[in-house]
């Protein structure tokens, strides 16, 4: 099959859970010999208009953006949905609702199979403005329109589909991205001034429905003895609420903001952190949390429906979402009770093993992929079937 991809920034990933997800499962779609094409965005990229470059044998493809906030991924995405509509591809697969906005273009205008992966309900996120957040509602009305299939990646999804558009959607969850191997001397942890297993670690965009103000008002008003707060992740169109963030622990050495991470430094702080949390009161399904979980790091987060998908009352610890009481209630249990917590952190670890495997996600989307197509050409041969008894 020939693929298209759009919505991903681009690849390599650097930081989002849509590029970690593109880069783990397309490689792994060209391997069993099919052809994928994304559509990037030149901001990511650096480069200029139809520039191109292979990643893992994955065409990556330059588009121009506006690079006005919010709007880059809409300018990309249409142009990339008027690109896919004239290269004859089998599926075209918008990643996030945004971008899905133009998924109506080639149902309309191609005879390839549309795909929309819905990784949460973008319009929710505190970060867009009034005019963004509709037009990312009506990508996902769009969507649901339009698509000939729709993949969530978490149950909570799939119900708001079916209540929101008596649509039936397919569910397909995410995986942790594989880590390298880390400096076992814990070299960059010591530099930050860390003690290996006497830390929070929040792993993720500082993006305000991710609630890192919650967290750190909680860890202030918690002062556990001993312990650090690390904040690992970068800017996402709020460098406004970062200045507040930065503002609120200026005076507080136990926090720490060590900035964005990737290869062995990410691997080393996730691996030495104490507890892993995430207060968020948004998300789809987490993959710094799938990562963590898969590293046995003990993990704390709140009771968003998502959360509770992957902690469930075995794995984790969960506190009331948005509830500075219970935030601070439930970390000061976790910090009291390490025994506990490994225990929970074992079990989560094998869940996650079990359950969330890049290999099985890729053939999970080429299954709707081929299913997709046998019932369109399926529909044809009925169609001739039926046209021919007619004229007898």
């Amino acid at each position: 099959m020939k693929i298209a991809v759009i919505g991903a920034k681009g690849l390599p990933p650097k930081q989002g859970g849509i590029e970690h997800y593109c880069a783990e499962v397309y490689p792994r779609m060209v391997a069993q010999g099919h052809s994928v094409d994304l559509f990037a965005r030149s901001s990511y990229t650096d480069l200029s208009w139809r520039n191109e470059y292979d990643f893992k044998s994955v065409r990556v493809i330059s588009l121009p953006c506006m690079g006005l906030r919010g709007m880059d991924a809409f300018s990309s995405s249409a142009l990339g949905a008027i690109g896919a509509i004239a290269a004859n591809y089998d599926v075209i697969h918008f990643h996030a609702l945004g971008p899905a906005l133009f998924s109506c273009l080639p149902r309309i205008a191609s005879s390839a199979k549309v795909v929309v992966t819905c990784q949460g309900l973008d319009w929710q996120r505190a970060k867009w403005g009034n005019l963004s957040s509709r037009l990312i509602k009506l990508g996902e009305s769009t969507a649901a329109r339009c698509a000939h299939g729709i993949i969530v990646v978490s149950e909570e999804l799939r119900s708001y589909f079916l209540r929101t558009y008596d649509r039936e959607t397919v569910y397909i969850p995410n995986a942790p991205a594989s880590y390298p191997k880390s400096d076992a001397n814990f070299s960059h942890g010591t530099t930050l001034g860390l003690e290996q297993g006497r830390y929070l670690l929040f792993l993720g965009r500082l993006v305000p429905e991710k609630r890192p103000d919650l967290l750190i008002e909680a860890f202030q008003a918690l002062k556990p003895a001993g312990w650090k707060l690390v904040f690992a992740g970068g800017v996402s169109d709020t460098r406004l609420y970062v200045s507040k963030l930065l503002n609120a622990i200026a005076s507080d050495p136990n926090v720490v903001f060590a900035g964005e991470l990737w290869g062995t430094r990410l691997a080393e702080i996730v691996r030495g952190a104490g507890l892993f949390v995430l207060p968020s009161d948004v998300e789809g399904l987490p993959l710094a949390m799938l990562e963590a979980m898969r590293e046995g790091v003990p993990v704390v987060a709140s009771n968003i429906p998502p959360h509770q998908q992957l902690v469930g009352e075995t794995r984790g610890v969960l506190f009331q979402a948005g509830n500075l009481n219970s935030c601070i209630q439930r970390l000061g249990w976790a910090i009291a009770h390490p025994q506990k917590m490994r225990v929970m952190a074992d079990k989560a670890q094998e869940y996650v093993k079990l359950n969330y495997n890049w290999d099985r996600i890729a053939a999970e989307n080429i299954k709707l992929y081929e299913a997709l197509s046998s019932s369109s050409k399926n529909s044809i041969v009925s169609k001739r079937k039926e046209f021919a008894i007619k004229r007898n």
